[in-house]
């Protein structure tokens, strides 16, 4: 049976139709002025970082994320990459769309509650983006190839930020399964409402069990995945989940013989590889910072 967050998307793109037709968009003088307060909360919070935000700890938001990455963040920091600044303005621009998309959401009659709500389970932390219509949906931006994932109920099976997890945990705090995701493609403006199968989300509870036990191991769990091949020449990468990891090179300080990770820069970004037969015909990068 369908309940009212399943037209959500319809109902929004309804309400943008009327901008084609010549007719005014339904946006309120209160929606206006809301929205525009919280894109400035959200450009503060981006500008000033708090200091719980430079230091680890187990939260809602990346206790699904792989366990050696979240062992390197607690107890070798200082090892990781630091990202190039361009990341910084995606950040931006994503906390600026969650915001106006939620506007979309009000404007198409939907009803939007409880946003940023701490909740805890286990005694992990966690805020919830908002509830529509009564049900835990988390907002997210992202890029054609994770919309993907999302609109073709593929994310549990590639998932290696842990969004399930989170979703999984805010529903376990406010005893609801039939919450979702609320996702904007950044490069086309597309929408999608993904409310995943129950069978779908990890078990929360045992997940944290797990991730504490972890973080407590003298030295790192195994590695998340493991190297694939690149091309037919016997070269190996990391695998594409790694690319983003900012411990990937102590990850694989043992590649290459003990040189560690060599990075060559294709077209297409940058390409990490552990083992190297044959040296690709492209220029090989030593500056991790440089941006591609």
């Amino acid at each position: 049976m369908k309940v009212k967050l399943d037209t959500l998307v319809d109902d929004i793109y309804g309400q943008l139709d009327k901008l084609f037709e010549g007719k005014a968009f339904n946006l309120s003088d209160e929606d206006l002025d809301m929205t525009a307060s919280r894109i400035k909360d959200s450009l503060l919070a981006w500008a000033r970082p708090s200091e719980r935000n430079s230091e680890f700890s187990l939260r809602m938001s990346n206790v699904g994320r792989p366990a050696r990455q979240l062992w390197y963040e607690q107890n070798i920091p200082t090892e990781s990459t630091t990202p190039h600044p361009s990341l910084q303005i995606k950040f931006l621009y994503g906390h600026i769309l969650e915001e106006i998309l939620l506007m979309l959401v009000r404007a198409a009659g939907h009803n939007v509650t409880d946003e940023q709500k701490e909740i805890t389970v286990k005694g992990i932390k966690g805020h919830i983006d908002c509830k529509i219509d009564g049900e835990v949906v988390d907002v997210k931006t992202a890029s054609k190839f994770a919309f993907n994932k999302f609109r073709e109920g593929r994310l549990a099976e590639d998932d290696p930020f842990g969004y399930m997890s989170q979703l999984a945990g805010y529903e376990e705090a406010e005893k609801s399964s039939e919450g979702g995701f609320l996702v904007i493609n950044k490069e086309s403006g597309e929408l999608c409402l993904y409310r995943p199968e129950e069978l779908d989300k990890p078990a929360i509870n045992r997940q944290i069990q797990d991730v504490k036990k972890a973080l407590k191991l003298a030295t790192p769990p195994p590695r998340c995945y493991e190297s694939v091949p690149e091309g037919k020449k016997g070269n190996m990468k990391i695998h594409r989940n790694c690319n983003y990891c900012a411990y990937k090179f102590e990850c694989y300080k043992d590649a290459n013989n003990g040189t560690g990770l060599r990075v060559f820069k294709y077209s297409n970004g940058p390409t990490y590889l552990t083992h190297v037969e044959v040296a690709p015909r492209v220029e090989e990068v030593f500056n991790e910072s440089t941006p591609f």
